[in-house]
């Protein structure tokens, strides 16, 4: 890697923010600029760092430590999720950043739990907001587009920002994720297919990963009455007979992500050695029909952590 100066601007920067730091750094500089200033900072603290101190950040640094996943474990079973996954689904090999404020700029998430960079952008922590974010490119297309649902899956490896000190967890893992957007055609009728796309898929791809373990789906509906109609009388009858060892029961007392969720969640537990291990979760979000200012958009998502599945084989 070759060093680059690109320092021309930065004195012209830093005279603009000497007047007012904090109006200069919040909205005063322009996008190029603030990137302008911010690499500065960054080449001349990374100009200081010695040999003794990279080694001590390595051994320290939650955020830049390996997993004990092992990728000859991990690999095939990633394979085998996209062997099962429905040709309706576009696999996407996504970047390791996106925009910055992909997630909070459409949900209830702060920033602090993401990880920003000196260039606009951010680490990606949750790769099915920036999936949505392709939903909407797709289904803004052309009035085709805007008729035929949209699913995508992706296979990523999320950085989160919140430090997570339980024996076990780390920063950052891999998650298979799904997303599918359409248009609404009412009394719950859209829901209903999306959610049933991606509780065909889980159900299907648990029973034959883990076939000798019991696993839980749990569905819950947030105040609209007729997902639960189409539960009952669409996406039950869809699914059933359910495969292996796979049970589908309402969780009506859950409370958890609610807000980031709406009209409806999920979440995917399998018995382990243990006790119950939750390895999915997933959910209803208003997230492409904020990207294209349309409320008829209805988005599903849904995503299970391959690094627990492995580790549950």
């Amino acid at each position: 890697m070759a060093a680059n100066g690109g320092q021309d601007g930065s004195g012209r920067v830093w005279r603009q923010v000497a007047a007012s730091p904090r109006a200069a750094l919040d909205h005063g500089l322009s996008p190029a600029d603030l990137q302008t200033l911010l690499l500065d900072v960054s080449r001349r603290r990374a100009s200081r760092v010695t040999a003794a101190r990279l080694l001590q950040r390595w051994r320290q640094d939650r955020y830049v430590r390996p997993t004990a996943a092992d990728p000859r474990v991990l690999w095939p079973l990633e394979a085998r999720l996209w062997a099962m996954l429905p040709p309706e689904f576009a696999g996407l090999e996504l970047s390791p950043v996106a925009p910055l404020g992909a997630c909070a700029a459409l949900g209830p998430v702060s920033q602090d739990r993401v990880i920003s960079t000196v260039r606009g952008s951010e680490v990606v922590s949750d790769q099915t907001n920036v999936l949505a974010l392709e939903a909407a490119v797709r289904r803004k297309q052309g009035p085709e587009e805007r008729r035929s649902a949209v699913h995508l899956a992706s296979c990523h490896r999320v950085l989160r920002g919140q430090p997570f000190d339980a024996p076990g967890l780390y920063q950052h893992f891999r998650l298979f994720a799904l997303v599918s957007s359409a248009r609404d055609q009412g009394s719950g009728t859209t829901e209903a297919e999306l959610l049933t796309a991606h509780l065909k898929f889980w159900s299907d791809a648990l029973s034959e990963l883990l076939p000798h373990r019991r696993t839980s789906v749990q569905w819950t509906v947030f105040g609209f009455p007729p997902l639960r109609e189409r539960i009952k009388d669409t996406v039950r009858p869809a699914l059933e007979p359910l495969p292996g060892m796979v049970t589908l029961e309402e969780d009506p007392a859950r409370e958890r992500a609610r807000g980031y969720y709406e009209r409806g969640a999920i979440r995917i537990d399998v018995a382990g050695d243990g006790g119950w291990q939750e390895v999915g979760d997933g959910g209803f979000t208003s997230w492409t029909a904020q990207l294209l200012g349309d409320a008829k958009e209805r988005t599903f998502i849904s995503c299970a952590s391959t690094e627990r599945l492995a580790a549950l084989i």
